[in-house]
């Protein structure tokens, strides 16, 4: 539907893990959000999100590692990590 698809990992005990879609199904719901600039995300999987070609990575990594943090579902020493499937570098 969009034109990237963006795989989403966290980091569990040193092993990368795809995010579950509940939490990016809860990300991706503008109520909770309020950023107008992530309405272009489409959660399809466990690990993976749809994006519009203008939303930006960076803000976009930085606000669900924020999101999650204070949903309890990621960790505090837990990364997160945002990979263009399109464009693997």
């Amino acid at each position: 539907m969009f034109a990237r698809k963006i795989r989403v990992e966290y980091e569990d005990a040193g092993e990368k893990k795809p995010c579950p879609i509940k939490w990016l199904d809860n990300f991706s719901m503008r109520s909770f959000t309020n950023a107008s600039v992530f309405d272009d995300t489409l959660p399809v999987a466990d690990g993976v999100i749809e994006v519009g070609a203008r939303v930006p990575l960076d803000q976009l990594q930085s606000a669900m590692e924020d999101w999650f943090r204070r949903k309890s579902y990621l960790a505090t020493n837990a990364s997160l990590t945002l990979r263009d499937s399109n464009n693997p570098d």
